[in-house]
């Protein structure tokens, strides 16, 4: 598990501190990205670090779901495919599915909850 490198989406530098704090203590390596362009950079120069993305949705420069379409468009031509799960405050079902369609994998509703991200992992096959 402590292999396992994670780069987190997220705009709000409290909410930053305190996912990376609480994937840190279960032995995550974290990368931050501050925002969707930021995310599509970083995986594109980087893409084999990473094992899991967990992005954000509403965010300045560009938005999750616009970073989640670019990160998939980038993989089509790679024949690459990283799991993304979105953490977003928006909790209606038309949010979910908004997220599913643009390429993510999972959907998870803020706060972050350690218990349904574990399983989001397993569900993903990140951990066993």
């Amino acid at each position: 598990m402590d292999n396992i490198s994670i780069l987190l989406v997220e705009d709000n530098k409290l909410n930053q501190r305190l996912m990376e704090s609480s994937l840190k203590r279960f032995g995550y390596k974290i990368d931050v990205a501050n925002n969707g362009l930021e995310a599509v950079e970083k995986y594109e120069l980087n893409h084999k670090s990473y094992d899991l993305i967990i992005m954000d949705i509403m965010m300045p420069v560009m938005d999750g779901l616009e970073a989640t379409k670019k990160i998939r468009i980038f993989e089509k031509k790679k024949k690459l495919r990283i799991p993304i799960i979105a953490l977003t405050a928006n909790t209606f079902n038309a949010d979910r599915e908004r997220c599913l369609s643009s390429g993510m994998d999972e959907y998870i509703a803020k706060p972050l909850n350690m218990e349904k991200l574990t399983k989001a992992f397993k569900d993903l096959g990140i951990i066993q």
